[in-house]
């Protein structure tokens, strides 16, 4: 039986870590909006080339467009059995599009897992990354420190902190994704698909509350 899903989380969340997670248990792809575009755009397939002339002119692509462009992905051999939606539908229109594609296929989502984790640990964990601007090697100042503070283990340089690593840049991106994602998360608990899941914790212990919410 097909295994169809939605992922949501605010940025920091681990929703990425939980995604390779359920690809490896459940054998289905993660389909990445942003992703599956550049693929697209880089093949060019019909959609593929709509949304080229778009990304190529800095505009938004459209969402008849990028809901084409899912169809596309949707169509491969390695869907069949289901998929992992990461990073779409973003708002209230493109869910609704997407449902009608999917009607439109005699398929239709079969969980939503919004995984859920407060803002403040969002920000400490995420403004606490530092990365390599030699190397590209990355460190967390309490999970991952380098031995010597500031500088990289592999190469003597020194650390940085990314712009959009620093928290008063992680807390407007919390506040569009909280924006955008609100309306998206009723829609979804109106139609009783949607499973709130406690991202806080160890990693296994996240994948176990997964795992409960899908019934496993």
């Amino acid at each position: 039986m097909a295994t169809r899903l939605i992922l949501f989380g605010p940025p920091g969340a681990g929703k990425g870590t939980q995604a390779r997670r359920l690809v490896e248990s459940l054998g289905i792809p993660q389909i990445s909006t942003g992703d599956i575009l550049r693929q697209a755009k880089a093949e060019g397939t019909p959609m593929g080339q709509k949304a080229a002339g778009y990304m190529n002119a800095g505009k938004l692509v459209p969402d008849e467009v990028v809901v084409g462009i899912v169809e596309e992905r949707l169509e491969k051999d390695d869907a069949q059995g289901g998929w992992i939606l990461d990073g779409f539908p973003r708002t209230l229109p493109q869910a609704e599009a997407l449902d009608a594609m999917l009607g439109r296929r005699g398929e239709a989502i079969d969980r939503v897992l919004s995984l859920e984790v407060p803002d403040e640990p969002i920000v400490a964990r995420l403004s606490g990354r530092r990365s390599c601007p030699e190397c590209k090697a990355g460190y967390h100042v309490t999970f991952d420190p380098p031995a010597k503070e500031g500088i990289c283990n592999e190469c003597g340089a020194t650390l940085i902190q990314r712009d959009d690593d620093r928290p008063e840049a992680i807390r407007e991106r919390l506040k569009t994704f909280h924006d955008q994602t609100a309306p998206l998360e009723q829609y979804y608990e109106n139609k009783g698909l949607l499973a709130r899941v406690d991202g806080e914790g160890g990693i296994d212990e996240v994948t176990r509350r997964i795992q409960s919410a899908l019934g496993g």
